[in-house]
């Protein structure tokens, strides 16, 4: 009988334009990091036009049918930092449970519905209401897809891996935070709104993003220092979660001048395990440091939280308005963006697991946008400050996103599948 030939993978050089869609599908954190890598510039230039068109008084630029700061805080966590957590975790779920690989089947669908959904409510937020209220819609049906798909890895493996149950508890409140959304959208009370926003920083993206860094900073550190000692107490995401419903209480309750109950042990329980995990053995490589200074965001963060409810109980008023969300939101959320996804693409695509030069302009970059964000509280001319902070945030990205969207459109350089 005549044996089959298997043909050779196909290397870079034979790549088409053809073969982008298959590419791009070829696993789930290449769409779904795409996605996020195209909204980081889209979300937060519109925000820098937005910003602008209030400070210099552009009266043609087309407002949203709902507040602009709402949308902004809305789109940016739900339709820009929301993707790249759908891909990572579309992609470890298995792996951390010994499961079979999620197929195209399971991820174009919430490529679709998160992305499609997204891109349409942006341009909705020209003036288009019908397009905004769709675009919400379409992105739940792919989020709520998503967790579907999830809920069946961790049904399968019993419910038993603790890291897991923390993500996919946060991206339900991630749903629930974009049905209320949804919901002031089509008539129900602007409470919900409010709600919803605060639910996706503190009910979505913090508790995704810890999980994650709980699991795998000390892992990636153990594999690189020699002698290392792995520190993930099992009490970390309870505690975890205890503390950061406690904080969305105080904040539900409009008692924000209480608030530094839970902020204070924020504050600490973060630069407790920032400590545990020794980040002066982390100074290098730079892929690794990265990780341990864009942790280091968190107890400044929650330091500041704690200053602000403390001013708010003491003085009556408080002068740091935004600053504390911002250092959580651009310093924390936005280092650790750069950090982890640049890890990811990198051993997913065929390169050194190294920080070149791109991201290394990116994350400085960053670090310099979030203390200009904060300062921008105290500025002579705040609006002015807003403005160029969100610029700053494009000059920083657009490099690092360009880059990371070539990457997920093109093979993997080693000719590996994936």
């Amino acid at each position: 009988m005549e044996q089959s030939v298997v043909p050779p993978p196909r290397s870079p050089a034979a790549f088409s334009f053809a073969d982008l869609p298959r590419v791009l599908a070829a696993a789930p954190h290449r769409m779904m990091f795409f996605a996020g890598a195209v909204a980081v510039l889209a979300s937060m230039g519109w925000w820098a036009l937005e910003l602008a068109a209030g400070r210099w008084g552009w009266t043609w630029l087309a407002q949203p049918a709902v507040p602009p700061g709402w949308a902004h805080a809305m789109f940016a966590q739900y339709g820009m930092l929301a993707p790249f957590i759908f891909g990572f975790l579309l992609t470890v779920f298995p792996r951390w449970m010994n499961q079979p690989e999620l197929s195209r089947a399971h991820y174009v669908p919430v490529f679709g519905g998160v992305f499609g959904g997204y891109v349409i409510a942006q341009v909705g937020l020209f003036g288009m209401r019908p397009l905004l209220v769709g675009g919400v819609v379409l992105m739940l049906s792919g989020w709520l897809i998503g967790l579907t798909h999830l809920f069946g890895v961790l049904r399968r493996h019993g419910f038993k891996d603790r890291w897991a149950l923390s993500c996919f508890s946060a991206l339900s409140v991630g749903a629930l935070g974009l049905a209320m959304f949804l919901a002031f959208m089509l008539g129900a009370d602007a409470r919900l709104a409010l709600a919803a926003i605060k639910l996706g920083t503190f009910g979505l993206l913090l508790p995704v993003y810890f999980t994650v860094a709980h699991r795998m900073v000390p892992f990636f550190t153990s594999n690189m220092i020699k002698g290392y000692r792995m520190v993930r107490p099992a009490w970390s995401l309870p505690l975890l979660w205890a503390l950061l419903l406690a904080h969305l209480g105080f904040e539900f309750a409009q008692a924000t001048r209480w608030r530094f109950l839970a902020d204070v042990p924020l504050a600490l329980f973060f630069l407790g395990h920032w400590l545990a995990w020794q980040p002066w053995k982390a100074r290098r490589p730079g892929l690794l440091a990265v990780l341990y200074l864009a942790l280091a965001w968190l107890p400044v963060a929650f330091t500041l939280f704690s200053l602000d409810s403390l001013c708010e109980l003491l003085r009556g008023s408080s002068p740091f308005g935004r600053a504390p969300v911002h250092a959580l939101t651009v310093g924390f959320f936005g280092s650790m963006l750069v950090a982890m996804v640049t890890r990811v693409t990198h051993g997913h695509s065929g390169r050194p697991l190294a920080m070149g030069p791109v991201p290394w302009f990116t994350f400085l970059a960053v670090q310099a946008v979030a203390l200009g964000r904060i300062g921008a509280e105290f500025a002579a001319d705040v609006s002015r400050a807003y403005a160029l902070a969100a610029a700053g945030w494009l000059l920083a990205f657009m490099p690092w996103a360009l880059r990371a969207a070539y990457i997920y459109l093109t093979p993997r350089r080693d000719g590996r599948p994936g």
